[in-house]
């Protein structure tokens, strides 16, 4: 008699056990079907006009409940985070502004900061017609574009610290609660810099916040530097901080003090009292 060795009988499983004949081949799972999302994960999908629209067209109360609930939520969320909002553009100033729009402007907190933080106050130095400085304020333009609870200003670098070589523009003077976080000094002297490194150092000095910590946040102007960076392949902002931190030529210091010598461009700093 012969044997079929896929059938599922007492007999086979005795000749299986002695090795006459091989297992039984397995049959594969089927994979589970993924799980349905939650209601919150598809709600938050949606834009505020797209919940206006949903909320009018469903018929179940509960769910319409929860689509409204949801709504006003994300309204009160957007209309947080434009309050917060306040700058979005890089403001010109002059030397008789700099205690009010820099060191004091630096000191206020916004309405719901429970951590007294203050407010991230970036003081760029310039020069018109420096490639590194006029290349840099186009990152300065599209990050203050970006970061619109961080204050951007710009001056004229010697119209800041007298007697400033042109060799020591762009400079960044970061602020944060009244005090010099710190300092980026020939930003671009050494070699060409890309917007993500002059992002990524920015946030280590703390002069501004990751985006997307807020609950609704949308990184806005993404693509607008593609051709900017040729490190786009690396999308973790962590690694682009640590890359930036290590390349950077920022210095840590409280103070840029101590009297400017003309004609010396070494690492002396610069008589800055404003």
């Amino acid at each position: 008699m012969a044997v079929n060795p896929n059938e599922d009988t007492e007999f086979n499983d005795a000749l299986r056990k002695y090795g006459i004949i091989p297992p039984r081949e397995t049959t594969p799972l089927t994979p589970s079907p993924p799980a349905s999302p939650q209601l919150r994960e598809v709600l938050s999908d949606l834009t505020p006009d797209e919940l206006r629209e949903l909320g009018e067209e469903v018929t179940d109360d509960d769910l319409q409940r929860n689509v409204d609930a949801f709504h006003r939520q994300r309204l009160a969320q957007e209309r947080k985070e434009a309050k917060r909002a306040r700058f979005g553009r890089v403001y010109p100033i002059g030397r008789e502004d700099y205690t009010r729009e820099v060191t004091d402007a630096s000191k206020v907190n916004d309405e719901d900061d429970e951590d007294d933080k203050g407010t991230g106050v970036i003081c760029f130095l310039y020069k018109d017609g420096i490639p590194r400085s006029d290349r840099t304020f186009a990152h300065v333009r599209t990050l203050a574009e970006r970061y619109p609870r961080t204050k951007f200003v710009s001056i004229v670098g010697n119209k800041c610290i007298a007697d400033l070589p042109d060799t020591r523009v762009p400079m960044f003077i970061i602020y944060r609660k009244g005090e010099i976080r710190n300092q980026l000094i020939s930003w671009g002297a050494d070699r060409e810099r890309h917007l993500d490194e002059l992002e990524a150092i920015l946030m280590l000095c703390g002069a501004i916040d990751p985006l997307g910590q807020s609950s609704h946040g949308a990184r806005v102007g993404r693509g607008d530097e593609k051709g900017d960076s040729e490190e786009e392949e690396d999308n973790d902002p962590s690694c682009r901080m640590r890359s930036a931190a290590t390349a950077t030529n920022a210095r840590s210091t409280k103070n840029v003090r101590g009297p400017a010598r003309k004609g010396d461009d070494s690492d002396s700093d610069f008589e800055f009292d404003m």
